[in-house]
């Protein structure tokens, strides 16, 4: 398996304060990560730079071996990384198939859209497709501001999908999303992703999104990773116990789900 990401040093000083210090990962293709974290530990602050938003104070960032250090959100997009954010950015006042439309138009490698008006035909049935990979087509008509939080949550990630890129980064994508509704929202997701052949990297406050969806987990505390490894042996680490998920955890397992159903 073959690395995409490499981060080598990676470091973020605001004044006094080390957000992020020494940061050494490497994503491998087609990988499922959790990231995770008590707020202020670095985690979104690695996400923030990875994809352009914050400038490292020190450190390289590589991605399939070109250095992308410094480079802005839309360079890096260009690149092959996508990402979703907490709150999803999304156009409020057009509706779902004109948000995935228009992303279609700014991000997609083959710029249908501009190659043709906006809404021809063949863009529409493009974004149709998009939104149906997402399990949303039928909200394509409706305004954005209508949506509920979930629904919101998969138009942003299928719109971030558009750029048809190799490692996709979700900011805790199920933050806001009912209970009843995080794991068939993970569900989606994880599907379109494998179906897209990405990487994806995932911060996550949710232990048992966590464990069920990541196959390795990279654990920060205080600007540091203290684990980096398999899914059930990071969530066991000592530190991680301590600083992170508390002495017991109690994760839900899929099989758990099927039962409550019968």
């Amino acid at each position: 398996m073959s690395s995409i990401l490499e981060t080598k040093g990676l470091t973020k000083s605001f004044g006094a304060i080390t957000a992020a210090a020494n940061i050494n990962v490497t994503i491998n293709e087609k990988e499922i990560v959790g990231v995770i974290g008590s707020n202020g530990a670095g985690k979104t602050t690695f996400i923030n730079m990875v994809t352009g938003y914050l400038k490292p104070t020190g450190g390289s960032i590589l991605f399939r071996g070109r250095d992308i250090t410094g480079f802005s959100p839309r360079q890096v997009t260009r690149t092959g990384i996508c990402r979703s954010f907490q709150v999803a950015q999304l156009f409020p006042e057009l509706t779902t198939l004109e948000n995935m439309l228009v992303a279609h138009a700014m991000l997609s490698k083959k710029r249908l859209g501009m190659q043709a008006p906006m809404k021809s035909q063949t863009n529409i049935d493009t974004a149709m497709a998009a939104l149906s990979g997402y399990e949303i087509e039928s909200y394509a008509d409706a305004p954005v501001a209508t949506l509920p939080q979930g629904i919101r949550k998969l138009l942003d990630i299928a719109m971030a999908m558009a750029s048809g890129p190799d490692l996709l980064l979700l900011d805790e994508p199920t933050s806001g999303v009912a209970i009843e509704e995080k794991f068939g929202l993970m569900d989606t997701v994880m599907e379109a992703v494998k179906r897209s052949g990405a990487a994806s990297l995932f911060v996550e406050h949710d232990m048992e999104i966590v464990s069920r969806y990541a196959t390795r987990v990279i654990a920060f505390y205080d600007g540091h990773i203290i684990a980096d490894g398999p899914t059930e042996e990071a969530l066991n680490n000592p530190e991680v116990r301590e600083y992170i998920v508390g002495s017991e955890l109690h994760l839900q397992k899929p099989e758990d789900d099927q039962n409550a159903e019968n």
